[in-house]
């Protein structure tokens, strides 16, 4: 049955990929930047595979983009530290690649070519590496079967299965079995996730519930970002400040409304907002929705400050050092396709507040359960939740509480996922 499920996979699902690719290379330029930066993908890896010292094994980190190579980042980091491999990380997004390529913990950084037989065996013959670590889902069906055929040892981490993910249907799933069979182990972020897998593997010892690298990272960004000291903290005098990150339009519809209304019963009330995308038109969008009642002034203008309500952040990459400032927080995306990472907030003891979309994270849905996120499914729910944070001072505490330990609870998922590679190579 694997033999046919191959069969099908590269006379009729590749071709499709890549088919589609190329149509949608013609409406994306982050799909255009894709297909440019793999022209030359073996021969670059050639030439830099070629200064290795080959002493040293190889582990090869593979992650679809930007955020999953995040939970990567404190096991690489620690791999070189204890037994300093060569680490070669690749990617399958532009994003995750072109911001990757000066990680000082990498010897090699790459995409991974797209997925055909030829292609898979020629990278992996290239490489030769000790061990493949795949991080969370992005799992390419040729090149788990090249790293099978070649005896590597290959380790999914970080492994979460939706309730109604797709794999569970029932030609899909028997795909997936196959697939997933092929793996050396399978290290889970829950024990739920565990259960789910084991339906796919028959070897259930390969499956193995870890925890989460997202905590660990959140945490260990989170010491880093306490000490830039990106506001003076003057401007915060007497203010209770709201910091709401990663918003889209449709969260601001929500939100902006609701701040101004807070804003005339609470003088001391101080907003920043940090949109997913801060393009200049969303940035003027988010000054024209404030301008009639409230004033804002631009994060690269603070040096001029004169006591606005609203902080608009129109820089990229300092949102984790933001909610070092709040109160209370709001993270964006659950009114439009899913929740942003909510522990980003979280880990500085701050209560959470949220839209109804959270399918898609397993943390949001705890906190709400344990009492550190708050969902809102209207301008009306938002509003009461957000005035009683105000308000109450010590259940606003206490909230925050509760986020706070819940990140310490989950700590350490890193150190075994180390012990599990350890005792692979």
């Amino acid at each position: 049955m694997k033999s046919f499920w191959k069969i099908i996979y590269n006379l009729l699902i590749v071709p499709l990929l890549y088919v589609l690719i190329k149509i949608s290379s013609f409406f994306s330029s982050k799909i255009r930047r894709g297909i440019r930066g793999r022209k030359r993908i073996f021969e670059d890896l050639i030439i830099n595979a070629a200064s290795l010292d080959k002493t040293k094994q190889l582990i090869w980190f593979h992650s679809s983009s930007l955020g999953e190579f995040e939970q990567a980042k404190p096991i690489i980091k620690e791999l070189k530290n204890t037994r300093d491999f060569n680490i070669l990380v690749t990617f399958f997004s532009p994003s995750g690649y072109e911001n990757s390529l000066r990680y000082p913990y990498a010897d090699l950084v790459s995409y991974i070519p797209l997925d055909s037989k030829s292609n898979a065996k020629r990278f992996i013959q290239i490489v030769k590496p000790n061990l493949v670590v795949l991080m969370r889902y992005d799992i390419w069906p040729n090149h788990i079967w090249a790293i099978k055929e070649t005896g590597i040892p290959a380790i999914l981490i970080d492994a979460t299965m939706k309730k109604n993910s797709a794999r569970h249907l029932p030609i899909i799933k028997n795909f997936h079995k196959y697939l997933f069979n092929d793996l050396s182990k399978i290290l889970t972020v829950s024990k739920i996730d565990n259960e789910r897998f084991k339906v796919f593997v028959k070897d259930k010892e390969k499956i193995k519930v870890v925890g989460d690298t997202r905590f660990d990272r959140v945490y260990e960004k989170s010491i880093t970002s306490r000490g830039r000291n990106l506001i003076n903290e003057e401007l915060f005098k007497d203010k209770t400040v709201f910091v709401a990150g990663s918003t889209w339009e449709e969260d601001q519809e929500i939100i902006i409304p609701v701040f101004k209304k807070l804003c005339k019963y609470n003088e001391n009330l101080l907003m920043i907002i940090a949109p997913h995308e801060p393009s200049i038109l969303n940035l003027d969008k988010i000054e024209h929705d404030f301008a009639k009642e409230l004033a804002t002034i631009r994060f690269s203008y603070l040096n001029n400050f004169n006591g606005e309500n609203v902080i608009i952040v129109d820089s990229i990459g300092i949102l984790l050092a933001l909610y070092t400032y709040a109160d209370f927080a709001y993270v964006g995306g659950s009114f439009k396709q899913g929740i942003h990472n909510v522990l980003e907030a979280a880990v500085y003891g701050v209560p959470v507040v949220f839209g109804p979309k959270i399918d898609n994270s397993q943390e949001a849905q705890k906190l709400v359960e344990i009492g550190g996120g708050i969902v809102v499914r209207n301008k009306q729910n938002a509003y009461r939740a957000i005035s009683n944070l105000i308000t109450n001072q010590k259940k606003r505490e206490e909230r925050g509480k509760i986020s706070y330990d819940y990140v310490q609870q989950n700590l350490g998922a890193s150190k075994l996922i180390l012990n599990e590679i350890n005792n692979i190579v």
